[in-house]
């Protein structure tokens, strides 16, 4: 009897044990189904919110690139007209030694109109001048000759070509001569 009891005991207890079992997975399925859900949810919203995130940076990025587009379109436009702005500034020198003040004055208003639309337009004149120190990251150096004085050593001695800058970046660089 005592092993028909023992099978018996053993039945029931492994019967007990699927039911409590089963009990106790619907209990855990049920706190994992909210569970999940949760954690389900938790994905969602750092999904949409990483989503989100990277929209908003890539309409910053594309409005950054479209103004910078817009203000560097004009380039090769304005680094055509340079060569014009040059033949003018020295045309102006040439005009201005002769006496007709009506012809100055005319081809003097035009000149300033010229340099005001392309100023407009995004262009600006680089500022060097004979006497400021050498800087090969604003200007190019064509040549040197010797210094008129020991302070012009390693100088700006003359300015043969103007440099221009479209916003901030250098589209042609002054051409200077340096004293060694």
């Amino acid at each position: 009897m005592t092993t028909e009891n023992t099978e018996i005991d053993q039945e029931l207890d492994e019967t007990t044990l699927e039911n409590n079992a089963n009990g106790e997975q619907m209990i855990i399925e049920e706190l994992s189904v909210e569970d999940q859900l949760t954690q389900d949810l938790a994905k969602e919203k750092d999904k949409y919110l990483r989503l989100f995130a990277e929209f908003e940076n890539y309409k910053r990025r594309t409005t950054k690139e479209r103004i910078e587009l817009f203000k560097t379109a004009n380039q090769e436009v304005l680094l055509a007209m340079l060569p014009v702005l040059d033949d003018f500034d020295r045309a102006m020198v040439e005009i201005n030694k002769s006496d007709d003040e009506l012809l100055t004055k005319g081809v003097e208003l035009i000149h300033e109109k010229l340099k005001s639309t392309l100023v407009s337009k995004g262009l600006e004149q680089v500022e060097v001048k004979a006497g400021d120190a050498f800087d090969a990251d604003f200007a190019e150096a064509i040549t040197q000759i010797p210094a008129p004085s020991d302070k012009m050593k390693g100088k700006i001695v003359d300015v043969l070509e103007k440099g221009y800058k479209l916003g901030d970046k250098i589209i042609r660089f002054p051409k200077v001569v340096l004293g060694q």
